[in-house]
């Protein structure tokens, strides 16, 4: 049985930019031991920062191209998931982006793969699968 496992901003741009953490991205993106899923507000999030730092060129082409190579399955939001990630919102300081993360985690029973230290304020709401 596959682990599920759901990836935020944070690391998958650490894989992307090869930053710390990312080999270990890497490990799950090649391990069949893992489900990776990803919220699609997360995605438009990577493609924001991408376009910012980079270019709107190459948060296209993560887009068209990186994403579907990779083994991630882009979970869409119900207004249901969207009012769970506002109830996060509402209690921790977190951006609203996280929340869909932590949201979708939690839902998903799966752990978070990050790096982003904010995600600690959510104590044991959500397991995470830490870069470090």
């Amino acid at each position: 049985m596959k682990t599920k496992r759901v990836l935020d901003a944070y690391a998958l741009l650490a894989y992307l930019n090869e930053e710390a953490g990312h080999a270990r991205v890497k490990h799950h993106l090649e391990s069949s031991d893992s489900e990776l899923l990803m919220n699609a507000i997360n995605v438009g999030e990577i493609f924001y920062i991408l376009a910012r730092a980079r270019s709107m060129r190459d948060a296209e082409y993560f887009l068209s191209v990186i994403l579907p190579s990779l083994p991630i399955a882009v979970v869409e939001s119900s207004l249901e998931d969207v009012i769970e990630a506002a109830r996060l919102k509402a209690v921790y300081t977190l951006s609203y982006a996280d929340c869909f993360a932590a949201a979708t985690a939690i839902r998903e029973r799966a752990a978070l793969v990050t790096g982003d230290p904010e995600f600690k304020k959510l104590g044991k709401a959500v397991s995470l699968d830490w870069l470090g």
